[in-house]
């Protein structure tokens, strides 16, 4: 897992992080020309202004003996460990069915998210159903079909246009009958109307909680990495719209960032709960921040 990690951070460490660390691993006491360029190379990782105030703060705040790249990775660390609970066992649920309710905007990765948990939790022996409550676009139901029947999980559907909170409704209601483990519901990623994405949401999450008191168990938003500081906003949004428990973050090993992570644990305290490291139902790691972080920073 360290070194799928590590592999998909290694263009990020090599032109952002990288500079950090040879720029300063000698510096005990930062100058102000010292801080201001550290903090132009935060801002350009998408660390985003409040995490690299906090990070600078860190530096200049730190221990005397200390230098700043340990002073980042130690204040780093402590951003990506708050709030660090989304936690999964490949056979160990809460409820059963345990329901997820999976966020995201089209093209995050959202629906390949949703078939590597899927593989992973099937392969521990779950009884996985997978359900397409994005009505909207007929291509995102016929993928999710397909996904579902390699991994060999169940799978709801119904024909486009149909009520999205009604066939989540269903969904909960045959992974109950069928004695599934865990029920993926995908959602709809469309952000042209921030009220019409809010009032769906709840609509559907309301839906479920009347099939199967209780759920969902959790909310998952899947973001593509490298859509920067926009991840940000977008993140903000499905917050507003439900409550959100965790972060994947999809398709690491295309940016050159990495710092969206800290701005989103800090800013709104979601915690990146996996890690899309590649494009085969493996490559999805549960996040853990010290590997992370060294995979920015170098060990």
């Amino acid at each position: 897992m360290l070194r799928a990690i590590a592999q998909s951070l290694e263009r990020a460490r090599r032109e952002v992080w990288q500079r950090v660390v040879q720029t300063f691993s000698g510096t005990i006491a930062p100058s102000a020309a010292d801080l201001a360029q550290l903090e132009e190379l935060l801002l350009s990782a998408d660390v985003g202004p409040a995490a690299a105030a906090r990070l600078l703060r860190a530096v200049r705040e730190g221990p005397a003996d200390l230098p700043v790249p340990g002073r980042l990775r130690r204040e780093m660390l402590t951003i990506l460990k708050s709030n660090f609970e989304f936690r999964i066992s490949n056979i160990e649920f809460r409820a059963r069915p345990e329901v997820w309710l999976v966020l995201g905007v089209n093209g995050s990765g959202k629906t390949t998210t949703i078939a590597k948990l899927g593989h992973r939790c099937r392969a521990g022996g779950a009884k996985v159903m997978v359900a397409a409550a994005d009505t909207y676009r007929a291509a995102a139901a016929d993928q999710l079909r397909i996904w579902a029947e390699r991994i060999g999980a169940e799978f709801v559907g119904s024909k486009p246009g149909a009520d999205p909170a009604g066939v989540a409704f269903d969904a909960a209601a045959a992974a109950k009958a069928r004695g599934m483990d865990l029920l993926l519901v995908d959602t709809a990623g469309r952000m042209h109307n921030k009220k019409h994405l809010r009032d769906e949401l709840a609509k559907i999450r309301a839906s479920i909680g009347k099939s199967l008191p209780g759920a969902p168990h959790r909310s998952l938003l899947v973001m593509d990495a490298t859509t920067g500081q926009s991840g940000l906003s977008q993140a903000r949004l499905f917050s507003e719209a439900v409550p959100v428990d965790g972060l994947a973050l999809t398709k690491l090993d295309g940016t050159a960032k990495g710092g969206i992570a800290l701005a989103i644990a800090l800013e709104l305290g979601i915690p990146v709960a996996w890690v899309g490291t590649g494009e085969g139902l493996k490559d999805l790691a549960p996040f853990d921040p010290q590997e992370f972080v060294d995979g920015l920073l170098g060990q």
